[in-house]
């Protein structure tokens, strides 16, 4: 598979990435997707916890949300000391913590600080989890939109979350684009507009652009209810191919292909929905 990413050599220091995210109790989806696929994309994984969740298969039943200037002084401390080549958000939970994620990151040179890019950012604007369980509060949603996506490098919001920032419900391939142009409107880079809920097409068809260029990435879909941390894997995977030095069309690419075959991996777990899987990645590669 020569499309994966380049594993380091036994004791040379792999690149680094950075996610910002929640923890997820039940290990699907979360930091610990995040991580599991940072870690198998031969990355090296550091992370800032913003929120703990009681969580599993079935759903969230509490969040716990970590002070801000403390999720503000993790991302210090790994940057400045161990340093990422990407950093990707997830689960912000509350408008506090959005706006010490955004200081901190444009002090730091992540995202488009309006000083020039350094180290790309990667937003999953989360809202909400599968099962429908809040996972941001309602009055965070203008920092997310107003705040954060400004500062992406890439935004890559589920459906759902594309009706809650844009207000436009995408049913076909116009309103993909035109939701689009508005995540582009509220000043992301790029914006990734996934078709993986648009169930009435056989086919997976995400549209990715930067107003200028335009990328139709389309994949089969894979049959499957074990889909938790579907998106969360995605947005990991384009932030490991970004701190390899990938274009945005590249990695998004890249990621793509990855999160297909994490779902192809996907496996039962609990009474409710398992996660997606990057563990086929541990077999001999041909397997």
């Amino acid at each position: 598979m020569d499309w994966l990413l380049p594993v380091s050599r036994p004791g040379e220091t792999p690149v680094r990435a950075l996610t910002i995210a929640g923890s997820d109790s039940g290990g699907g989806a979360g930091i610990q997707a995040d991580m599991r696929t940072m870690s198998l994309c031969g990355v090296h994984g550091c992370v800032a916890v913003a929120a703990v969740t009681v969580q599993n298969s079935v759903g969230v039943t509490g969040v716990h949300e970590i002070p801000p200037e403390t999720v503000a002084a993790q991302i210090r401390s790994v940057v400045t000391d161990i340093g990422v080549g990407a950093a990707k958000t997830g689960m912000l939970s509350s408008a506090p913590i959005i706006e010490a994620v955004v200081a901190e990151c444009a002090d730091l040179g992540i995202g488009n600080t309006g000083r020039g890019q350094k180290i790309p950012l990667v937003v999953d604007p989360v809202a909400a989890s599968m099962h429908g369980d809040p996972l941001l509060r309602s009055d965070a949603l203008d920092a997310l939109r107003d705040l954060l996506i400004p500062q992406a490098t890439i935004v890559t919001p589920n459906l759902d979350e594309v009706r809650l920032l844009t207000g436009i419900n995408v049913v076909d391939s116009e309103t993909q684009a035109h939701a689009a142009e508005k995540l582009l409107e509220l000043g992301a880079e790029w914006a990734l507009i996934k078709g993986g809920h648009l169930r009435s097409s056989a086919e997976s068809r995400d549209l990715l652009t930067n107003g200028t260029e335009r990328h139709e990435l389309t994949s089969y879909r894979v049959q499957t209810g074990n889909d938790h941390g579907g998106g969360d894997t995605l947005a990991a995977a384009t932030a490991c191919a970004l701190a390899h030095g990938y274009s945005v069309p590249g990695a998004v690419t890249f990621a793509k292909r990855w999160v297909t075959k994490c779902l192809e991996s996907a496996y039962p777990l609990g009474a409710g929905h398992g996660p997606v899987s990057p563990l086929w990645r541990l077999l001999p590669l041909g397997s």
